[in-house]
């Protein structure tokens, strides 16, 4: 069994009982990753790339389909991804699992960092748009979806990375201490966005085929958006959905001096 004596450290040079060593949960046994695994974890990281820059070019693809811009993109970002998949510096694409156990208090990866900040770009960033968008076009019967990539792509993306800067964005900290719960949290956003903006898609194109309009049609659509991420959200948070599970590290209580006794 792995132990983690993280905490230990600060009672190393004063006279205060070091704490007792914690078990790691280990959550991988194998010593190299597989060339399927990491063949698999490339179009993962193709999408979140290829997708980040939202305005205009992301936005394009989706109302007016892809074209020349994207291709030039999608090859460069192809490029990149090869070259460093090769090298072992995608997360899920490394020579040899990184993270091991649950609860190991180890730097974090810089490349782990940019990629995680950019994958909750892709994720949180067009959810919240449409959230937004959606709203307006309940109310006004306006779809406002244009001026939304537009004003307020770049500012969200922004907070995202001001987070991460900050330490505070999940599976780009600095420390792989809380990995259990980072990883879970960053499958729960996965398992809430990708079904509700599928829902919304669905709903708007069915919509629009049979005359639904306005305000209306932007009701349903939100209808549809909150109702289906409402439900995967909740079976994420409980922990039903694959790796929505969540395992948080046990720290150990500080050591509190206690007062010298007086001696009478």
């Amino acid at each position: 069994m792995a132990f983690c004596a993280s905490n230990s450290a600060r009672f190393k040079y004063n006279d205060l009982p070091a704490p007792p060593l914690i078990p790691m949960k280990q959550i991988v046994e194998r010593e190299r990753n597989k060339t399927y695994y990491r063949v698999l974890h490339v179009p993962i990281w193709l999408w979140v790339f290829f997708v980040l820059p939202g305005w205009p070019l992301t936005f394009a693809m989706y109302t007016t389909g892809f074209d020349r811009r994207h291709a030039i993109w999608f090859a460069v970002v192809f490029a990149v991804c090869a070259w460093r998949g090769f090298a072992g510096k995608l997360p899920g694409v490394e020579h040899a699992p990184y993270v091991t156990h649950f609860g190991a208090d180890q730097p974090n990866l810089w490349y782990r960092v940019v990629c995680y900040t950019a994958a909750w770009i892709a994720i949180v960033v067009p959810f919240a748009l449409n959230v937004i968008g959606l709203v307006v076009a309940s109310f006004t019967g306006e779809w406002m979806i244009r001026q939304m990539y537009q004003w307020l792509y770049y500012p969200l993306a922004m907070l995202v990375v001001l987070a991460s800067c900050l330490d505070l964005t999940p599976r780009a900290r600095r420390s792989t201490l809380n990995e259990g719960a980072e990883r879970a949290w960053f499958y729960v956003g996965l398992w809430t966005v990708v079904p509700a903006q599928t829902a919304m898609w669905a709903v708007w194109r069915i919509g629009a085929k049979n005359g639904l309009a306005g305000v209306a049609h932007g009701r349903a659509g939100l209808a549809a958006l909150l109702l289906v991420g409402g439900t995967m959200f909740l079976l994420g948070a409980k922990g039903i959905l694959p790796r929505s599970a969540r395992y948080y590290y046990p720290e150990a209580p500080s050591a509190i001096p206690q007062p010298a006794r007086e001696i009478v």
